[in-house]
């Protein structure tokens, strides 16, 4: 089957198009990508604004016209946690389903957690043994933890970097006062996970979003036999560095994109209080995520 994943996140609108069969992992075919930035369309009333919805359906018009001679089977559209939390989520939804002529469900918080998982899972194996895993989207930050390819305990915060940069960080660069601020807020909503993922006995991890995987690269130059995974030392260090950085100034760093420049302060530092907070020492980076979890679970529905 020749699958489109269309995922309308908090940053992007994304379009992937993969090769899927049953026994066999999703191939990538091609991708085509929006930046929106949803949560600077909200009002003060929590509704994305008609800008933001035209903006949207925009965004999924032009990305699908892109990939139009692909000849997709089945179209799998899903909306996270910028539009899940807007309170006219089923306006949104009902105008980008007429106008483009697609069938957008919304995810919760948990499913977003329970397919994140099972990319993760599938991608690292049975060998992995009790598999915990992060993922700091935009909106929210998901977590996951289980022996098997449910997770036994599934979680999601509005810690999203981009909600998080939206909410307190102020200046360029960002102030001490407005970064103190974040940090506590950060520390009191993660502190409930200590009693959630108490029998939780590794001190690893696996973190499976952009901001991880920018964080890595980013680590390299600190600790260059890191490799592909975030250490507690590395994000110590690398944090402050960057809290210190011009928005220019960091997208000037390499790996860093300009779309997740604005936001990469914010992740950092629930990166670097996850780790605190969980005694963890270790991050993996697994490049599979969300959308390769929509398409194994679309798979395994088929067979069943």
């Amino acid at each position: 089957m020749r699958l489109g994943v269309l995922d309308v996140g908090s940053n992007t609108i994304h379009l992937q198009v993969v090769d899927a069969h049953l026994g066999g992992p999703p191939i990538p075919n091609s991708s085509y990508k929006s930046v929106i930035r949803l949560t600077e369309y909200l009002d003060a009333n929590g509704a994305i604004s008609d800008a933001g919805i035209s903006a949207i359906t925009d965004s999924i018009q032009k990305n699908m016209a892109a990939a139009q001679h692909l000849n997709i089977d089945e179209l799998l559209a899903f909306a996270t946690s910028a539009i899940r939390e807007a309170v006219n989520s089923d306006e949104v939804i009902a105008h980008v389903n007429e106008a483009c002529g697609i069938d957008l469900q919304v995810l919760t918080g948990e499913e977003e957690a329970r397919f994140t998982f099972l990319a993760a899972r599938r991608w690292l194996g049975w060998s992995a043994g009790d598999l915990l895993v992060l993922d700091i989207g935009g909106g929210s930050l998901e977590v996951a933890r289980g022996s098997e390819e449910e997770p036994s305990f599934k979680s999601s915060m509005q810690l999203g970097a981009g909600r998080l940069t939206r909410n307190f960080l102020k200046g360029d660069p960002f102030t001490a006062k407005s970064l103190k601020s974040l940090d506590e807020h950060i520390e009191e909503h993660l502190e409930p996970l200590t009693r959630s993922l108490a029998t939780f006995e590794k001190n690893t991890a696996t973190g499976t979003s952009k901001t991880f995987r920018t964080l890595a690269k980013l680590s390299q130059y600190a600790y260059p036999k890191n490799g592909h995974h975030l250490t507690l030392d590395s994000i110590e260090t690398v944090t402050p560095k960057l809290q210190e950085l011009s928005l220019d100034e960091r997208r000037e760093l390499p790996g860093v994109s300009n779309e997740r420049a604005h936001q990469l302060v914010a992740g950092a530092m629930v990166a670097r209080q996850l780790m605190r907070t969980l005694k963890l020492q270790e991050i993996h980076i697994c490049p599979w995520a969300l959308r390769e979890g929509i398409v194994l679970h679309r798979l395994d529905w088929i067979e069943r």
